[in-house]
């Protein structure tokens, strides 16, 4: 994924959620709802991780050096996982407490219609950072569904802005039936039982969040379609008859690094076989164009293929 696409769908969820949290605050302020209160300090935690995504992104564009001579596009990865961290104490932990907190003491809710109001435009500005990150998240996903795309997509922030939106919706829906139930049944109880509820559902995307971005920021390989691919470029038939072993790992999300141990036909000099070598690798650059650090070692003496 080009940062641009990713960096769109943040810029739109940081200006959603910018403007959500101070309506959802003035909000609280009115009203007294728990679960209005629950939701601004969501929109708070996700306003300061989409800043978080947009300095990982800065980080990663810094060029390689002596410290870090593959890059610092894990950089990216990082920040991504913080932002699951963010999630889940800011967001999730205080939404739980809050509402543990107003269903043993349920207080009444003031001017309940405000919230209502509020939590509608909400959903509305919610409601266009969700349709921005699904258009830009569409290209990558091709013909799989989105939950595949999220668990096996490389790049991190619109996996991360999606889940993000997502919970954000529901969870409105959540606060709008909590203040909806206490208009209803004039039991403030209702509120704290839609605020238990939003945390928990923060919990969950949090934890999904930091599963991901774990497994991203220790290393993931290739995709199996890109693992075909490389395979089948490094070989022409001629002078590399076969892939001994193949190593990938992606450094950032748009740099793969390929280790390959390649059986070269017997017989054949030097420059002949350093000629192939750089020809396997124009190949593999040709068809994943994020292998970008390719290191092909020949082998003369293998007679048996090795998976």
């Amino acid at each position: 994924m080009s940062a641009g696409g990713g960096k769109k769908a943040i810029l739109a969820a940081l200006t959603a959620n910018a403007g959500i949290a101070v309506a959802k605050f003035v909000g609280a302020a009115i009203t007294g709802s728990a679960s209005m209160l629950a939701e601004a300090v969501h929109s708070v935690a996700d306003t300061s991780n989409q800043g978080l995504l947009l300095f990982g992104q800065r980080r990663a564009e810094q060029e390689a050096d002596e410290l870090h001579p593959f890059g610092y596009g894990r950089n990216r990865y990082f920040y991504s996982f913080i932002v699951a961290l963010v999630l889940f104490t800011l967001g999730s932990v205080y939404a739980i407490y809050e509402g543990i907190h107003k269903i043993q003491h349920p207080e009444e809710l003031s001017s309940p219609i405000v919230a209502i109001v509020i939590l509608l435009i909400a959903i509305g500005l919610e409601t266009f950072s969700f349709v921005t990150a699904m258009r830009e998240s569409r290209p990558l996903k091709g013909g799989a569904s989105w939950w595949r795309f999220i668990r096996n997509s490389r790049s991190p922030e619109l996996p991360v802005v999606l889940l993000e939106d997502t919970g954000a919706l529901v969870g409105l829906v959540l606060a709008f039936l909590g203040v909806g139930l206490t208009m209803l049944t004039d039991n403030a109880i209702w509120d704290g039982i839609g605020t238990l509820c939003i945390g928990a559902l923060l919990g969950v995307i949090a934890i999904i969040l930091i599963i991901e971005m774990q497994s991203l920021l220790i290393g993931e390989g290739a995709t199996p379609e890109e693992d075909r691919a490389i395979r089948e470029s490094l070989v022409d038939g001629e002078r590399i008859d076969r892939v001994i072993h193949l190593k990938t790992q992606y450094l950032g999300p748009e740099e793969i690094l390929v280790a390959a141990k390649v059986a070269i036909t017997l017989g054949l000099d030097i420059a002949t076989i350093a000629a192939a070598i750089d020809a396997a690798e124009a190949r593999v650059r040709r068809a994943v164009p994020a292998a970008r650090i390719i290191y092909v070692e020949p082998d003369l003496y293998r007679t048996q293929p090795v998976s």
